[in-house]
């Protein structure tokens, strides 16, 4: 069955954000190459949306769009004046926003989490949105865990992303939570981006961007990520990168976020998750192909990231039919 996905488009949206749910789920197919969900526009009244980019969106559907939705989304907006200064929304935003079934799946990108924090969707949850304006709203909204250092929050019912970017990771995340990593990763190979950037990531806060004649090391990274099953040390990424180790690991954080070692931990936990979705190999097996070594390290760093054991991960993806949608 379809899922229904309904995006809520409103004044000064942004155009990019606005793209990002039709873009990624649009790419989630199943085995016959039909699509797994269907993703519609719709806009307060149903009239023609004004961007923040200087040009206007025409949608084909109103507000009551919403109450049909198994996935609602607000595309990120840039926020009202009343919104930062004292968490107000406007009063039709707030009806549009009763419209949806309590059952419904609702995300926001970016700072569209103040309008789902108005709306009393994000009472006592984690949440995201831009770091720039984080610190407002756990002030405006302290019923709100705010989470400021991370990519996106999972908080079950709801989920939250930071800025740009951090979308495509929240909705290829939403695809893998759907319908398992194979369909997400080939819908990221579809779209050119990463298959996965864990929510918890930080994001890119202030950092500064490196000097265009560094030499990068993408391109160890992507060696890398095809010897995952090798015991790659520090050392062995500089040589292949031809630095020092301390030069190595300087670029590496600024191009990255991320140490090395943060960066290969979390390499390895994608491939052994693809693995314990995808194969039936031994857990032992899963380890050494992941680059872990043994099934002891590989439960270890899965239960640190995502508090469950390779057992216990298998058994929830692997026991979902690829057409069962969680919500």
């Amino acid at each position: 069955m379809v899922h229904r996905v309904v995006v809520l488009a409103l004044p000064d949206v942004m155009p990019f954000d606005l793209g990002i749910p039709a873009r990624v789920l649009n790419e989630a197919l199943d085995a016959d190459g039909r699509r797994l969900y269907e993703v519609t526009t719709c806009s307060l009244g149903g009239t023609p949306v004004p961007t923040n980019a200087g040009f206007r969106i025409d949608v084909d559907h109103d507000e009551t769009a919403l109450a049909t939705a198994d996935t609602v989304v607000v595309a990120t907006q840039e926020p009202t004046a009343p919104l930062l200064a004292s968490g107000t929304a406007d009063p039709a935003t707030m009806t549009a926003l009763s419209l949806i079934r309590p059952d419904t799946r609702v995300i926001s990108t970016c700072t569209s989490a103040f309008l789902l924090a108005a709306a009393g969707l994000l009472d006592g949850l984690a949440a995201t949105t831009h770091w720039a304006l984080a610190d407002d709203l756990a002030r405006l909204f302290p019923q709100v865990e705010v989470r400021p250092d991370v990519l996106f929050v999972d908080a079950g019912r709801v989920l939250t992303s930071a800025g740009a970017a951090a979308g495509i990771d929240l909705f290829l995340h939403v695809v893998r939570l759907d319908h398992g990593a194979r369909v997400a990763n080939d819908a990221a190979r579809r779209c050119v981006a990463a298959p996965w950037r864990d929510g918890g990531q930080a994001q890119f806060i202030q950092r500064p961007t490196p000097p265009v004649t560094a030499a990068g090391t993408g391109p160890t990274r992507e060696w890398a990520s095809r010897h995952l099953d090798r015991p790659l040390t520090i050392a062995d990424l500089a040589r292949h990168a031809t630095m020092s180790k301390r030069t190595f690991s300087r670029h590496f954080v600024a191009e990255t976020g991320v140490t090395p070692v943060q960066w290969l931990i979390a390499q390895r936990i994608d491939r052994a998750r693809t693995l314990l979705e995808t194969s039936d190999m031994p857990v032992e097996r899963i380890a050494t192909e992941a680059g872990f070594g043994s099934a002891t390290l590989l439960r270890q760093h899965l239960h640190a990231t995502l508090g469950v054991t390779p057992q216990s991960y298998r058994r929830t993806f692997r026991g979902t039919p690829a057409s069962l949608v969680t919500t």
